[in-house]
């Protein structure tokens, strides 16, 4: 008995005529229904990061971190003004050190 291939992908048996499909489909309930239950957790975690028709998580998580960027910007600057003080101020009694008594 010799088998050849045809167009349609199955073998078609020399002697008969018959063909047997080459790939034999078997439905997987089990393999299924994990896939969907997995795509809808999935549908959930997505849901909760960016919102259903109200702020998610990184919607918060972007807002958050805004108001830190100002913060630190108005921190820094703050922070310079201080410095600038206190380094005027060490240079002024340094340079009058002998004037105010300090040695």
């Amino acid at each position: 008995m010799k088998n050849e291939e045809n167009n349609s992908g199955g073998y078609v048996d020399s002697s008969g005529g018959r063909q047997r499909p080459l790939v034999v489909r078997v439905t997987d309930n089990d393999f299924q229904r994990n896939v969907l239950e997995k795509l809808g957790r999935l549908e959930a975690k997505m849901d909760m990061l960016m919102g259903a028709g109200q702020p998610g998580r990184m919607t918060n998580a972007e807002n958050r971190l805004v108001i830190l960027e100002r913060n630190d910007i108005k921190r820094s600057v703050y922070d310079r003004l201080l410095n600038a003080v206190i380094t005027v101020a060490i240079s002024l009694a340094i340079t009058m050190h002998e004037r105010l008594g300090i040695k």
